[in-house]
């Protein structure tokens, strides 16, 4: 008896966008209703949160350490810190303990690798006929206390006026005994102003400073917002000294 020949069933032909080898064994391996959306979904929450976290996250790393530095309570200045611990655009800063420093000069201390520094940088610079002179150096929160708030009562300044050329005290570099001022012995005039910026001295210090592990710390038009000045530096050859300053080397960059 002859068997009717049926032709083999053919599967369903599918269209062009429902061919199976377009679609990766993952996908098909998705509970039902879950789609490409239902995977992006976390991926993109996640990407978002890790970039939140890379971009403050020097940001929170740093807060514990900005409020603990942050003297509280300034009678007569009234200001809130920012988010990264800065009061009118200065950071807090720890004032060096007496016993840490060394005399530089009559009257004048630093932290002694600042001291050393220093010293080898003017005699360097003597060496080129270029009189290198110090201004100031360490200063204590009360003593920049006094700086502050007296001159800008002498001046009848607002205290965002007053921050421009002089910190608020806890907010002064000078305070660790990393942060000088300096000046050039031939032109006195030009003593703690931009005019310094056109001595000898300036010139030298633009040239050689780095070597003596000196960095302007309010060059023109910085990030800080701080008023140009040329005649202040900071010593960063230390690992407390970078230690230090490294909020406000992050904020310049």
């Amino acid at each position: 008896m002859l068997r009717a020949c049926v032709p083999p069933r053919r599967p369903p032909r599918l269209k062009g966008n429902e061919q199976r080898d377009d679609l990766p064994v993952a996908r098909r391996s998705l509970p039902q209703g879950g789609g490409r959306r239902g995977l992006l979904k976390p991926v993109a929450t996640t990407t978002a949160v890790l970039l939140l976290l890379t971009a403050g996250g020097v940001l929170l790393f740093l807060q514990p350490l900005r409020r603990q530095l942050a003297p509280q309570g300034l009678p007569g200045l009234e200001a809130r810190t920012s988010p990264d611990g800065r009061l009118l655009a200065h950071f807090p800063y720890p004032e060096a303990a007496s016993g840490t420093l060394v005399a530089v000069a009559p009257g004048l201390k630093l932290k002694p690798e600042a001291a050393e520094a220093l010293l080898a940088m003017q005699r360097a610079a003597a060496a080129e006929g270029v009189d290198l002179r110090l201004l100031s150096a360490f200063r204590s929160i009360e003593l920049q206390k006094r700086i502050f708030f007296d001159v800008k009562a002498e001046r009848n300044q607002s205290a965002q006026e007053r921050a421009q050329v002089s910190a608020p005290p806890g907010f002064s570099e000078h305070s660790t005994g990393y942060a000088v001022d300096l000046g050039d012995g031939t032109s006195p005039k030009s003593h703690l102003g931009e005019g310094f910026d056109r001595t000898p001295a300036f010139r030298w210090l633009k040239a050689h400073a780095n070597r003596f592990h000196y960095q302007l710390s309010f060059p023109r038009g910085n990030s800080q917002g701080v008023s140009y000045e040329p005649w202040h530096w900071r010593y960063e050859g230390s690992l407390e000294a970078l230690r230090l300053f490294e909020p406000a080397r992050q904020l310049s960059r």
